[in-house]
């Protein structure tokens, strides 16, 4: 497991996906801070290497990651069971408020050397 609060190559999340089944990298997205934790088995993980980190609950969103797809809309996919929270209004996987998207794809965007 990995904060990233500078910058990750895409082949360096090409070598971490290598070991996932769906050639994907599981990653955790601190919204507030512009950071994220990579490479674990489960999102629960990297949240809680997060959140010994100072990150704050609310403000963590799981996406995954498709390094062999990076040139698309298909890089970034928000899918996780640490984003079904029905008390913030989140009551599925998939990242529903268009604004946290936009906020993930940013900072991903700013993170991953492509």
């Amino acid at each position: 497991m990995k904060i990233v609060r500078d910058k990750i190559s895409i082949d360096e999340l090409r070598t971490m996906s290598e070991k996932m089944f769906a050639r994907l990298v599981k990653a955790v997205v601190d919204v507030e801070q512009g950071i994220m934790a990579v490479d674990a088995e489960l999102h629960v993980d990297l949240e809680a290497l997060l959140l010994e980190n100072e990150s704050e609950q609310d403000n963590l969103w799981g996406i995954n990651l498709h390094p062999d797809k990076a040139e698309g809309q298909d890089f970034v996919e928000f899918d996780s069971m640490i984003n079904i929270r029905p008390a913030i209004g989140n009551r599925s996987r998939y990242v529903e408020n268009k604004q946290i998207r936009d906020k993930i794809i940013l900072i991903v965007t700013q993170l991953v050397q492509k």
